[in-house]
């Protein structure tokens, strides 16, 4: 059998002459079936070692067609996110391959306009709740500001106010476990055995933030949430956290990834599949009122303003001036991590990988199926086997 077609994922699909003269050199080595995952796997490893050009040749005799679904996958995320850093090192400033690094293809055109999209359509919803309960404002930004000014729905600043918290969460959780499965499709049971807790004092003195541990056979998860700053976590805005770090959201995806085990290969090539589900996750659920479902749709506005920032600062050169005002316009509060100063920073110094995150999540919503049984069903595909690249989702 001849091997399948290394993958290139680029934005304009081209490739610089030193990539594709080497390109046209692996090709013409014969081809030689390894079936074996063993085998497999060393190769995996030695690509990973080698440069970019060098761990594609290590690679091209495996004929994917002979692998279990997990191998193929390892072998083809490999393949493109090789053949994308093998360009980077003569285009270090292309955006469109920064992107298509750790999401699959995409171009940037593309992006800003499915980003576009996003927000125009978060902010006619918000729009619509936000008059449900008689809240106005300029724009959005300003209509969540007031939102987050209401004392009534902040809880005390107090260990019974985090307690309380922690409750909350706690009945959202259990509300959502007894949903999943009718989402998910036959989700596996240690997935659903996952908690909700504060950080504890040892580890608010030592300064650390909010974090999860994902679940596996015998082990229970768990999402250790960060309460220092109540005030900023007003109780309209935890559900949607629940869905996104617990259930529908990365529980289950990264618990069923754990026994996957995927190469670290995939792990870096698809790693914005990891918040893309976490997000779109979040959008499966249902939220009880009109002002979760405003939490729900801030996280939403947050995730695409920062990926459209994102392309505005890389592809289109906004200013920072312009930047902080789209997010003041878009989002009107930053959420509980992110400052806008502080993500500003993140953005400049890392670009393209906010944009992927979100992207991911747009480009699960617009596959989705929209037969309840079919998305159930295409949901449990998608989640197979752990995290993918666009070329690879079912």
């Amino acid at each position: 059998m001849s091997p399948a077609p290394v993958s290139c994922p680029f934005s304009d699909g081209s490739l610089d002459r030193r990539t594709m003269l080497a390109g046209l050199a692996v090709a013409a080595l014969p081809a030689v079936a390894m079936p074996h995952a063993q085998a497999v796997w060393r190769a995996l490893d030695d690509a990973a070692r080698a440069q970019p050009i060098d761990g594609l040749a290590a690679l091209h005799t495996i004929d994917v067609r002979q692998l279990s679904h997990a191998r193929r996958l390892d072998v083809e995320a490999a393949r493109a996110g090789l053949a994308i850093d093998a360009a980077l090192a003569t285009r270090p400033d292309d955006l469109g391959l920064r992107v298509s690094r750790t999401l699959g293809r995409i171009d940037i055109a593309t992006a800003i306009r499915r980003l576009d999209a996003a927000l125009r359509d978060l902010h006619a919803r918000a729009s619509a709740a936000f008059d449900v309960i008689g809240m106005n404002g300029a724009n959005p930004g300003a209509r969540f500001q007031r939102l987050f000014a209401e004392p009534e729905r902040q809880y005390a600043d107090s260990d019974t106010g985090r307690a309380q918290a922690i409750g909350d969460m706690t009945a959202t959780l259990a509300h959502f476990r007894s949903k999943t499965p009718r989402l998910i499709g036959d989700v596996p049971p240690f997935c659903l055995d996952v908690a909700v807790r504060s950080l504890t004092p040892a580890e608010i003195a030592a300064g650390k933030q909010g974090y999860r541990t994902p679940p596996a056979p015998g082990r229970p998860g768990a999402y250790i949430v960060d309460l220092c700053k109540i005030a900023r976590r007003p109780a309209w805005s935890l559900p949607s956290v629940v869905a996104h770090e617990l259930l529908p959201g990365h529980m289950v995806q990264l618990g069923i990834e754990e026994v996957a085990r995927p190469h670290p290969l995939r792990l870096r090539y698809a790693s914005a599949f990891v918040e893309g589900w976490a997000t779109y996750a979040e959008t499966l659920v249902d939220y009880p009122d009109p002002r979760a479902l405003l939490g729900h749709l801030h996280w939403l506005i947050f995730r695409a303003a920062r990926g459209r920032v994102d392309l505005g600062i890389h592809a289109q050169g906004w200013s920072l001036d312009r930047a902080r005002a789209a997010f003041a316009e878009w989002q009107g509060e930053p959420v509980y991590f992110a400052a806008f100063e502080a993500d500003l920073a993140r953005i400049v110094k890392d670009p393209g990988t906010r944009a992927a995150e979100a992207l991911a999540w747009l480009a699960l919503a617009d596959r989705a199926p929209r037969a309840p049984a079919r998305r159930v069903a295409w949901h449990a595909a998608v989640l197979a086997n752990g995290r993918k690249r666009l070329e690879q989702l079912p």
